[in-house]
């Protein structure tokens, strides 16, 4: 089995304050416990969440060309 993240580099944790729904909260407890079944390594809620916001930012292409986009217009100012 393998899963879209990666397995994560080593890294200082970095402290997050997000406000999740329930449901969100119990759907990445499921996603670091399959991590942990896969990489055999226990990665927190914490942890994942910057990787998995940077995996879904890089692949979305809509937002690379806006982001592109947007640079460009500064650059002009």
């Amino acid at each position: 089995m393998a899963l879209k993240l990666a397995q994560l580099p080593d890294r200082a944790p970095v402290k997050l304050t997000i406000q999740l729904t329930p449901d969100q909260i119990a759907t990445l407890t499921d996603y670091a416990e399959i991590y942990e079944a896969i990489y055999g390594k226990r990665a927190s809620i914490e942890q994942l969440a910057p990787e998995m916001l940077e995996t879904f930012l890089n692949g979305d292409a809509g937002f690379k060309r806006a982001r592109k986009d947007l640079h460009q217009q500064r650059k002009e100012k």
